[in-house]
């Protein structure tokens, strides 16, 4: 049967037909999909983990028990779950089991732009990179007869150009794959140093096999085409380089990037006058052709930085661009902007007004970092904004502490913020911290966490109770506020400031964005009130401008949340049913 799937979505079903049972994931755009797709197949368990790591650990627990599992996340995600990622290249498996991981090149949504190749070389991890829908789809089955073959985690690595553009795959049926037995076997599974010792030397063996599969494997192919000149490519850049260079050039296509093939590389090269590497971000297949003795051209020209595409290709080789087709580059940004109704706005703007520093974390109220706001001072990576605080406040004294805060999101805080507020708590700082409880994962579309008290699917379970959690670990000082309610946030965040004592402030209201929240009415504006002061302008609202020298409100946008109306002071600001003659 022919689909018309997202790469992600390929993946899934290529999860489904290789008769995976066990997903674990955290959410990281642009690899969310893949785990909310395979929860619409009952015969996959299915779940949001904590956080990468946890996630990579109930895989390979699953995997050690007999399932076929995975786990997916982005690639600074990787870096979270690199700890046992590592550890189990050296343990191996028993069932087989992937780690999906979807890359950034141009940083659409990511704090930085690493390559994860380089995470397939340092584990000693082999690493398959498809190009589009149906090798999504075929490579992840594929990859888990890899794994039992070669008795260890395969990596699966997409950028987001292959995880969230559409190409048809022909799908296919489950494959039954029984449950393996579980024998106890120490020497492999556990690794003290006496039994590592010996699996470095085994991971070593393993990828000198993979290497020689690597050199007659489809995967990696030639398309001979009688050129002078070739290029060796992968993933998304195989589909820039073929619109771009057409019949023009010979390909080397490599579905397998590590461990990359040596033979078939030198056979490619041999006889052709000029061979160019053309790969986003790290120069690794181009370094490791120069290692082999192939002379190629590689970031001489090409970027080592963004995302690439075929008009990029053809300037670089000065071919014409033919047939493809791309958008002017003179198009107007559109920054992205927190929505009509966001709970966090209102914070962010009180924020402002007490002149605070503010150290800030991952998700969607890092966008009060924009103007007009204007409201964080640091990003580093999830969960750092509640540590990178302690720090702050440790290194500039009891100044400090009165006027700084993090800011950290209900998932971002489950993610990797306990253990921060632990350090904070322990280690005597008067910290505060602001948790920002929208009731979602909101930046990557929704997804359930285990404060919400729903899983993946929808199913009542356990909340965790953030009021109880920060008293739990220390925190004597917890006040919960409503951010739409201007006076109160800033007098919570002053008193918050003066303890002399840890204190966190959960900033709580729901994504407006939810199906579940009612809106109000859309506000309007009284022209005749208005002076055109622009105070209503301060904090950013997409559904405020003005016209005519005079604030307008877009009914079509505004949520009635009444943030605006406390700035304000001639009151123009209000319901419609309340002015009459009022203008919109």
């Amino acid at each position: 049967m022919k689909e018309l799937l997202q790469g992600n979505e390929a993946v899934a079903r290529g999860l489904y037909e290789a008769g995976v049972r066990v997903v674990s994931s955290y959410p990281g755009t642009p690899s969310t999909e893949i785990t909310e797709a395979a929860a619409t197949y009952d015969e996959l368990y299915c779940e949001w983990a904590p956080n990468e790591k946890v996630a990579a650990e109930v895989a390979s627990g699953a995997a050690i028990g007999g399932a076929r599992s995975f786990c997916g996340m982005k690639h600074v995600g990787l870096n979270v779950a690199a700890d046992p990622v590592f550890t189990m290249s050296y343990i191996g498996v028993n069932a087989g089991m992937v780690i999906g991981v979807a890359d950034d090149p141009g940083m659409h949504s990511s704090q930085n732009e690493q390559d994860s190749r380089n995470y397939a070389i340092a584990a000693k991890l082999l690493m398959l990179e498809p190009s589009d829908s149906a090798e999504c789809r075929d490579m992840t089955k594929l990859a888990y007869e890899l794994s039992e073959k070669f008795d260890t985690p395969v990596m699966l690595r997409l950028s987001t150009r292959i995880a969230h553009s559409r190409s048809i795959v022909d799908t296919m049926e489950r494959e039954d794959v029984p449950l393996r037995d579980y024998e106890k076997n120490p020497a492999k599974n556990i690794m003290l140093p006496a039994f590592a010792r010996p699996k470095h030397e085994k991971v070593e063996a393993r990828t000198v096999a993979e290497r020689e599969w690597a050199e007659t494997t489809p995967l990696n192919f030639i398309e001979d085409n009688g050129a002078k000149v070739g290029v060796i490519v992968a993933g998304s850049v195989y589909k820039y380089a073929k619109e771009a260079l057409g019949d023009t050039v010979n390909y080397l296509k490599l579905g397998v990037v590590n461990p990359l093939p040596v033979q078939k590389i030198r056979d490619f090269a041999a006889g052709l006058e000029t061979v160019y590497v053309i790969e986003e971000l790290d120069d690794i297949i181009e370094s490791h052709c120069r290692k082999i003795g192939v002379p190629v051209v590689g970031k001489e020209i090409f970027p080592r930085c963004g995302e690439f595409s075929q008009k990029l290709i053809a300037e670089k080789l000065g071919a014409p661009r033919g047939a493809s087709v791309s958008l002017e580059e003179n198009i107007p940004v559109r920054p992205p902007v927190m929505c009509c109704g966001c709970p966090h706005r209102g914070l962010f703007y009180a924020l402002k007004r007490e002149g605070v520093y503010v150290s800030g974390d991952i998700g969607c109220y890092t966008l009060g970092a924009s103007a007009p706001l204007g409201a964080m001072d640091t990003c580093i990576c999830m969960g750092a904004s509640v540590s990178a605080l302690h720090g702050y406040n440790k290194a500039r004294g009891a100044e400090a502490e009165k006027k700084a805060v993090a800011v950290i999101g209900d998932s971002t805080f489950i993610h990797s913020g306990i253990t921060s507020l632990i350090d904070i708590a322990y280690n005597r700082s008067n910290s505060t911290v602001i948790i920002l409880d929208n009731s979602i994962t909101g930046m990557t579309g929704h997804q359930q966490n285990p404060t919400t008290g729903l899983t993946i699917k929808g199913d009542p379970t356990s909340a965790v109770d953030l009021t109880a959690l920060c008293h739990a670990v220390g925190i004597s000082d917890v006040q919960v506020v409503d951010p739409y309610d201007l006076k109160a946030t800033r007098a919570a965040i002053k008193a918050a400031l003066a303890a002399e004592c840890p204190s966190v402030i959960i900033s709580r209201r729901p994504c407006a964005l939810l199906k579940t929240v009612k809106h109000k009415p859309a506000l309007v504006i009284d022209a005749e009130k208005c002076i055109g002061c622009k105070a209503c302008m301060g904090i950013g609202c997409p559904a405020i401008s003005i016209r005519d020298g005079k604030a307008v409100v877009d009914a079509a946008q505004c949520v009635g949340c009444g943030v605006c109306t406390a700035l304000c002071a001639k009151h123009a600001i209000g319901e419609a049913e309340k002015k009459e003659g009022a203008q919109e």
